[in-house]
Formats: C-alpha cells, structure tokens, sequence
C-alpha cells in the first residue's frame, strides 16, 4: 500500500512538473531607427502589453515579449515626428524583426 502511495505522488509531482514547461512562450522584437539621433525610446503595445526600451545607436530591442500583435511606437525628438509600424506578428521562439522604422521632420 505504501509503494502504491508513493507511486501516485511521484506521478503528480511529474505531471506538474511537466505541465510548468507548458509557459507563455516569451520571445523578442527587434529593429532600427533612422535618423538615429532623431529618435527617443521606442513602445510595442498590444492588446494586453505594453513594453517600453530605449534606442541606442538607431537599434531597439524589446526582451520577453509574449506572443501576439504589436504596435511598434518611436518617440521622436524635435523636430521629428513619432512613427509607428502596425500589425507586428510576434509568435515562434525567433525575435522578430521589424526592419527599418525612418522618422520624418
């Protein structure tokens, strides 16, 4: 009967413990900005997220990103005006990369 006990709580922990690999799979958003100078920080805004980074020589990554739809959102300094790419498809386990995102004065 013991042997029976132990078998069965062995086989739940298991379970649960393969049931934890079944996560929200978190992958990447990546891309550049031209003018880099022109540009500020960068936003992905989805229906349930909204992540924030910062530009850095022209390029922007996001980390961590679950899958979905995004909106890519640079904020601009003067005397550029913000630009946004829409419908940015995130899902896989590859970053994905939303190419070049050029600022207009």
């Amino acid at each position: 009967m013991k042997n029976v006990k132990f078998a069965l709580i062995g086989l739940a922990m298991a379970t649960t413990g393969l049931l934890s690999f079944n996560e929200i799979q978190k992958v990447g958003i990546k891309g550049k900005v031209t003018p880099a100078e022109g540009a500020k920080q960068a936003w992905a805004i989805s229906a349930t997220d909204t992540l924030k980074t910062t530009i850095a020589d022209g390029a922007f990554q996001f980390n961590d990103v679950s899958e979905g739809v995004y909106r890519i959102v640079v904020e601009a300094k003067a005397p550029y005006k913000h630009a946004a790419k829409d419908s940015v498809v995130v899902s896989g386990a590859e970053t994905t990369d939303v190419g070049e995102i050029a600022l207009q004065q």
